[in-house]
């Protein structure tokens, strides 16, 4: 197993691998990125992380290469990496300029594939469930109409899951302005009651998750009542259960919000059959080239 790096098309060792210090990815955070796993070696739902990057680009003026090409970078980069299981973080800079805020002083964008071993998360976290805190960091709410960019500015997430640590819980949920919940540190949110699924509105400035979409798309095709609802803390203190939705972490149960303990302190069985749905579709999904 090893970690790969492609700068610009270029297939590089991690300690050959290296981007300029004007770079306004590195100096601003002006750069949007995709986090993809593979299953069976095969990145899973790349169409949708994409155009989810497309929309993030556009939301920042950032021109993208062709789909195609970063597909064909993507596939290079995994082949020389020659993973069973891969992480890909796919990066698309402004490019580097002289010092300056002007976005227009860096004309050609740079393109980072990072590819290493995926590594799971822990089995005792979906077996026992995980515990998080509500520090005083807030999430942005989105204005009307306005897409949540995937940036790489994730200054309040970093703050939020420093704190939860420092508290000794295993993440942190992030509220707006006006004190609804909108997502964790980097995962979204969901809350099941008497049956039904719901979720923060993406008014509350939540990402638009890849698994978040295809969880709603899984419960309402197993006749599940879902639905985007606000959520204060109290609501979760009420639910039956409690759950992250991520790429890497498909769907992990909360047991504990500060210390208020979910439902009944347990893995539930929403939480358990989703994950087993998730997975499952996951693997039919890439059987078809999907």
């Amino acid at each position: 197993m090893s970690i790969r790096i492609n700068i610009d098309g270029a297939l590089l060792e991690p300690d050959q691998a290296s981007i300029p210090v004007f770079d306004r990815g590195f100096l601003y955070g002006d750069s949007v990125y995709e986090v993809v796993r593979t299953y069976r070696a095969i990145p899973f739902a790349l169409d949708r992380h994409l155009a989810r990057l497309q929309r993030s680009a556009a939301e920042l003026a950032l021109s993208l290469p062709e789909p195609a090409w970063l597909e064909t970078q993507i596939g290079r980069t995994l082949a020389a990496a020659a993973n069973p299981e891969s992480y890909i973080r796919l990066i698309v800079t402004r490019g580097s300029g002289p010092l300056t805020l002007d976005p227009t002083r860096a004309t050609e964008p740079r393109t980072v594939v990072l590819v290493q071993p995926f590594e799971p998360f822990p089995e005792w976290m979906y077996e026992r469930g995980i515990r998080v805190t509500i520090p005083q960091q807030r999430r942005q709410a989105r204005a009307a109409g306005q897409t949540i960019a995937k940036t790489g500015n994730y200054l309040s997430s970093v703050l939020a899951l420093g704190t939860a640590r420092r508290r000794g819980f295993d993440d942190a949920l992030l509220l707006d302005e006006r004190g609804r919940v909108a997502e964790a540190t980097s995962a979204n949110v969901f809350v099941s009651r008497a049956g039904s699924l719901c979720t923060p509105t993406l008014e509350t400035g939540p990402l638009m998750g890849v698994t978040r979409g295809l969880i709603l798309e899984i419960a309402e095709a197993q006749g599940i009542a879902v639905s985007e609802c606000e959520l204060g803390p109290g609501d979760l203190a009420a639910a039956d259960e409690l759950m992250l939705t991520s790429t890497l972490r498909e769907v992990l149960p909360v047991v504990a919000v500060d210390d208020r303990v979910i439902g009944l302190g347990r893995p539930g069985p929403m939480a358990k059959n989703l994950l087993a749905w998730f997975r499952q579709r996951a693997l039919q999904m890439i059987s078809a080239g999907r």
